[in-house]
């Protein structure tokens, strides 16, 4: 057996870690913080008291709060510039994927000037960075542990920075943040980190024991947690759970890299601005189909996983199971439901179907080979409601 890992160094998961940082900030290499969030965050005032805590730590902090979601190039780079300008020396990330990612690349870009497009791909980055935290604000992305960044192309494509460089220093998980989100969005993000966890346990090509462990308990704790949280968005002990869960998926996939699902998931997001969110809920289920004969033995200990008590008569009972029970889930979510929901209608599904396929980073760890035909099929399957069960 081998197989390496690897990961953030250090994680603090503890509600309110934020307002007080001082048993923290005294380790960071500088004072003068660029901190990233988007406009939302601020709106919802989440960011002015993290700030005003920073501020009394001793903290010399520059707000940039124009995030925008599926990061463009053109708004990546002005955070650079902004961050350059602003003389950092720590760069904190504050927020959802798109503002932890933006300010993964901002650390990069900001210390070693290089082309965005020139380092698309896997290694392509080169050092040194800034020193850099990342705090989300929702429990879903997992990118506080992860060496990905995605930006939108000005052709809409989704494309990916992968890179060891892009591990941050510190990833803080506070509950708090998270207390104000809405169920949509609850919704939407918990969905995503439970598919990180599902493809990281069925990666083709780099699965290994660690990855499937932390996949493993990822994905049972979204499972518990998320329906409490949706009924209680106060519950702090599962916000709390949430967010580790989250983190462990990514942890999982940043090692055992996720596939089909993702890949279709992108050009949902670059063509029609759907969060990632929902993109991957969105065609979750019948990837899990068209994945089954492939990965039944492992859909089958998946379902061992959420479901202990029950007691399967085969694996592939078991695996029926877990799909079905997947897509039941994903159906009673607070969100879209269809691919017509979010605006696409049969004249798109060739584009999605093509820009699919080119997302082969990701397609080439799926357990079934996806082909055209088959990812046209998938989409368009989730075009129209669905009967009732």
């Amino acid at each position: 057996m081998q197989f390496e890992f690897a990961t953030t160094p250090r994680v603090i998961l503890r509600a309110g870690a934020m307002r007080q940082p001082a048993d923290w900030a005294g380790t960071l290499p500088g004072k003068r913080l660029f901190v990233i969030t988007d406009p939302g965050l601020v709106k919802a005032g989440v960011v002015a008291p993290v700030v005003a805590a920073l501020e009394a730590a001793g903290l010399a902090v520059t707000l940039y709060s124009d995030v925008e979601a599926d990061p463009p190039e053109s708004r990546v780079l002005a955070t650079v510039a902004a961050a350059r300008e602003a003389g950092a020396e720590v760069v904190i990330g504050l927020g959802g994927g798109s503002s932890l990612d933006t300010a993964k690349l901002v650390a990069l870009l900001a210390a070693s000037p290089q082309p965005l497009a020139g380092i698309y791909g896997i290694g392509l980055a080169k050092g040194p960075r800034l020193p850099l935290v990342q705090v989300p604000t929702t429990a879903g992305t997992g990118s506080e542990v992860t060496p990905i960044a995605i930006v939108t192309t000005p052709s809409q494509e989704k494309k990916g920075v992968v890179s060891p460089l892009l591990y941050p220093d510190l990833a803080i998980l506070d509950a708090e943040l998270t207390l104000g989100l809405p169920p949509a969005v609850t919704a939407m993000t918990g969905i995503d980190a439970m598919v990180h966890a599902i493809e990281a346990y069925t990666s083709k090509l780099k699965k290994n024991p660690l990855a499937d462990s932390l996949a493993r308990e990822a994905l049972r704790m979204m499972y518990d947690h998320l329906p409490r949280v949706l009924a209680n968005g106060q519950d702090i002990e599962s916000r709390s759970a949430m967010l580790a869960g989250s983190m462990m998926a990514g942890m999982a996939f940043a090692n055992a890299p996720v596939a089909a699902v993702h890949a279709l998931a992108y050009p949902l997001g670059g063509h029609f601005h759907v969060p990632h969110g929902l993109s991957n809920a969105l065609v979750l289920a019948p990837v899990l189909e068209y994945n089954l004969p492939a990965a039944e033995a492992l859909y089958a200990e998946l379902a061992g996983v959420i479901n202990p008590a029950r007691r399967f008569d085969d694996p592939a009972t078991a695996a029926r199971w877990f799909v079905d029970d997947m897509t039941r889930l994903v159906r009673a979510m607070p969100f879209a439901q269809t691919l017509r929901d979010v605006g696409v209608t049969e004249n798109d599904l060739d584009l999605l179907a093509a820009d699919a396929m080119k997302v082969e980073r990701l397609l080439v760890n799926n357990p079934r080979t996806m082909t055209l035909d088959a990812a046209r099929a998938i989409y368009a399957s989730q075009l129209m409601p669905r009967n009732a069960d």
